[in-house]
């Protein structure tokens, strides 16, 4: 994927509409008197993805202090999102993307290296989006330590 096609801060942020873990739909207006952080992910239950939902899990009063909402996406069924957050004891929303159109709104699948490979997946991202607008992107963001970098985002730019 060509860096050009990247969204960029400023960029509206592309509406969606996707099923959480109980199979209601959640769209950006639903949400727009928030502060959003958006995050796409590969799928549930591997040790970045569960490293990184506990993350903003453990973070979420900090958010919700900010005015802000968690809201994490992969491919994964509802059901299998149910059991992840059940099973880790998440705190955070996660929508389901079988399709992929959604992230591929967000150029967060595509093509990326894996073991050394050109693979198509998930690209690892995170977005901050106010008043449907990209306030920050953190593309091929490594799981670890991504909750805490998008929190100091918020507390140092969006107060």
């Amino acid at each position: 994927m060509q860096s050009s096609n990247k969204l960029k801060i400023g960029d509206n942020a592309p509406d969606f509409s996707l099923p959480n873990e109980d199979n209601v739909s959640i769209s950006l207006d639903d949400l727009s008197t928030h502060t959003i952080v958006l995050y796409f992910y590969p799928k549930d239950n591997t040790s970045g993805c569960t490293t990184q939902a506990k993350e903003f899990s453990d973070l979420i009063d900090e958010f919700r202090a900010l005015n802000t909402i968690i809201i994490g996406i992969s491919p994964d069924s509802t059901n299998t999102h149910k059991k992840f957050i059940q099973s880790h004891e998440l705190k955070i929303i996660l929508l389901s993307d079988k399709d992929k159109q959604v992230a591929t709104k967000y150029h967060a699948y595509g093509e990326k290296m894996m073991y050394g490979k050109k693979v198509f997946g998930i690209i690892r991202s995170v977005f901050v989006i106010k008043d449907k607008t990209i306030m920050q992107t953190f593309y091929n963001i490594k799981a670890k330590g991504s909750a805490l970098k998008t929190l100091d985002f918020i507390k140092e730019n969006l107060k």
